[in-house]
C-alpha cells in the first residue's frame, strides 16, 4: 500500500516473526476459512498449531509458555490474519490472548503456573465473560453474583455475546461479590467450563463474523473454589477491566487498519479487471477517485496504528489515545469497506466475494471493545 514503507518499530527479529505469521496463516488458517464459516466455529487445530510455534500467546512471558514477545508480535499476527481475510479464528484468538493477559497481569503465581502453559500451548481455549444482556458497556451494573461460601463461591447469573463461548475451557468471569457497591463490588474469577452449574446456551446468529462462535452462558449455583478469584482479592475486577481495555482497543485499531488495507487491495484489483462500456472501471474517473481516497484513508489509518504500536512498546500509551485509535479507525474501516463494496456493484452483495464478508464483519467494530459513543465521552472527559 505504501511503497517501501517500514514502521519505525520493525527490526530484523520482527521481520522473521512476520514471515512466520504469514506462513502460519497461509497453512493453518486460510485453507479452513470456508469450513469454519459454514460450521459457525473453529476447531482446535489452529489453536494447537499456533501454540506449537509461539504465536498463540506471543506476548505472554516465556516463563509461562508464551512467546516472550511484545505488542509488536501481537500486531504482526493480527495484521497478517486481517490482510488474509480471516474473521473466523482471529476474533477467538485475540479474546483468548486477552484472557491469558488477565491471568498474567493480575493472577497469583499459582494461578499463572496452573493456567498459562495450557493457554499458551492451545491445550486450553480461553474466553471472557463480561457482557450481560441488560448491561452492555455498563459493567458496573452487572447482575451476575458470586456469593462466598464455606468452600469458595457460588456463582449465579448469565452472560451474552461471548466469543469462544461454545469451545472455551475456561473463562475470565466478571461477577458482583458486593451487590451494594458499583465498581468496588466487581470481582473476576477463573471458571472452568466443566464446572457443575455452568452451561452454554444457544450459539447466537450474527450478521457477520459467521466463523466465530458467539454464545449465551448461564451459571446456576456454579460452585468454584476460593482460588478461582483472580488475584485472590475481591473488588478489583472493574479496575482490572478498565486497565486492560487499553490493550484491547489498541489491538482493535490494528485490526481495522489492516482490514482497510485488504479492502483497498481487493477493490483495486477488481476495478482494474472489471470491464464496463468497453473500458475497465479503472479507466473511469469516478472509480479512480474512489480508489485514490480509499488508499489515502487506509494509509492514514496504518500510520496512526503504527504510532499506537510505538506507544504500546515504549509504555506511553494512554486510555485516551487507545480510544481515539479504536473509534476513528473503526469508523473509517466501515466507511471504506462500504465504498469499496459499491465499486463491486451487484457482485459486492454476494458473500462469495471477500468484500461482502468484510462489509458485514465490519459492522461490529464500532460496537465492541467499548462503543464508539462511549469512547468519545471518555476522550472528551480526559481533555
Amino acid at each position: 500500500m505504501l511503497e517501501n514503507y517500514r514502521p519505525h518499530w520493525m527490526n530484523d527479529e520482527l521481520d522473521a516473526v512476520r514471515d512466520l505469521a504469514r506462513r502460519f496463516v497461509a497453512g493453518q488458517v486460510t485453507p479452513h476459512q470456508e469450513r469454519w464459516y459454514e460450521a459457525g466455529a473453529t476447531d482446535r487445530a489452529p489453536w494447537k498449531a499456533a501454540g506449537a510455534v509461539g504465536l498463540l500467546c506471543p506476548d505472554i512471558s516465556a516463563e509461562y509458555g508464551g512467546g516472550g514477545g511484545t505488542f509488536a508480535h501481537v500486531a504482526l499476527l493480527a495484521h497478517e490474519l486481517c490482510v488474509a481475510g480471516d474473521a473466523s479464528w482471529r476474533p477467538g484468538q485475540q479474546i483468548h490472548l486477552i484472557a491469558a493477559h488477565y491471568i498474567e497481569r493480575y493472577g497469583t503465581e499459582a494461578q499463572k503456573r496452573r493456567w498459562l502453559p495450557g493457554l499458551c500451548s492451545g491445550e486450553l481455549i480461553g474466553a471472557m465473560g463480561m457482557t450481560e444482556a441488560g448491561g452492555g458497556t455498563d459493567l458496573q451494573s452487572m447482575r451476575t453474583r458470586a456469593a462466598m461460601t464455606a468452600v469458595g463461591y457460588t456463582i449465579d447469573g448469565a452472560k451474552t455475546f461471548i466469543t469462544n463461548g461454545s469451545i472455551a475451557d475456561l473463562l475470565i468471569l466478571a461477577a458482583k461479590t458486593d451487590p451494594s457497591e458499583r465498581a468496588k463490588g466487581v470481582s473476576l474469577f477463573i471458571v472452568e467450563t466443566k464446572t457443575p452449574g455452568f452451561r452454554v446456551g444457544r450459539r447466537l446468529r450474527k450478521i457477520g463474523l459467521h466463523g466465530s462462535d458467539t454464545c449465551e452462558l448461564f451459571f446456576d449455583a456454579c460452585e468454584v473454589p476460593p482460588d478461582a478469584l483472580l488475584g485472590g482479592v475481591e473488588g478489583q475486577g472493574f479496575y482490572q477491566m478498565m486497565r486492560d481495555l487499553v490493550y484491547e482497543r489498541a489491538l482493535a485499531g490494528v485490526n481495522c487498519a489492516a482490514v482497510m488495507q485488504h479492502a483497498f487491495e481487493v477493490t483495486r484489483d477488481y476495478v482494474r479487471d472489471r470491464k464496463i462500456f468497453g473500458k475497465t472501471l479503472h479507466d473511469l474517473q469516478h472509480p479512480r477517485f474512489e480508489i485514490a481516497e480509499v488508499k489515502t484513508l487506509a494509509t492514514i489509518a496504518r500510520v496512526f496504528t503504527d504510532f499506537t504500536v510505538e506507544r504500546m512498546l515504549d509504555g506511553t500509551m494512554t486510555a485516551s489515545l487507545a480510544s481515539m485509535s479504536k473509534w476513528w479507525i473503526s469508523e473509517q474501516q466501515f466507511s471504506v469497506v462500504n465504498r469499496c463494496l459499491q465499486l463491486f456493484g451487484g457482485h459486492g452483495y454476494m458473500l462469495e466475494y471477500p468484500i461482502a464478508r468484510m462489509f458485514v464483519d465490519a459492522r461490529i467494530e464500532p460496537i465492541y471493545a467499548g462503543s464508539n459513543e462511549i469512547l468519545k465521552e471518555l476522550i472528551g472527559r480526559s481533555e
